[in-house]
């Protein structure tokens, strides 16, 4: 099954929402307190990332083996994530060996695409209060 996979962080919350043909899933939390005001916007994004991922795994939303196109509008997230850049924040590099065992272990296809921020799905819903989500 093919998904569409956005994200969004910053010092306070995360969010992510995860599109497939026939449902939309949209979460957001707010950081634990060893991570609330203490990592920046780029650190939260991983965070995000991450646990989105880990979230629509458990959740049934993302099967082994599935297609998975996650939206970036970090472009040095995107870099980081797509080349072999050279990589000096830890907190950065542990989040995406975290990443990279989840894909590995679920066998999913990953594809990272670069959007802009104004097309972030999941910037829309960081500080939203309630959240819908969407079975069709």
């Amino acid at each position: 099954m093919d998904h569409v996979f956005y994200l969004d962080g910053n010092t306070k919350r995360v969010s992510w929402i995860i599109q497939t043909d026939n449902s939309i899933s949209k979460q957001n939390r707010e950081h634990a307190d060893i991570y609330k005001d203490k990592i920046s916007n780029l650190q939260s994004k991983y965070v995000a990332l991450h646990i989105g991922l880990f979230w629509g795994i458990g959740a049934f939303k993302i099967k082994n083996e599935g297609s998975v196109r996650i939206k970036l509008d970090d472009e040095v997230m995107y870099k980081q994530l797509t080349t072999s850049m050279i990589i000096k924040d830890e907190f950065v590099k542990n989040r995406i060996k975290f990443i990279n065992q989840l894909i590995a272990q679920r066998k999913l296809k990953i594809q990272y695409e670069r959007i802009e921020s104004k097309n972030n799905l999941a910037d829309k819903i960081l500080d939203a209060r309630e959240l819908e989500t969407k079975d069709d």
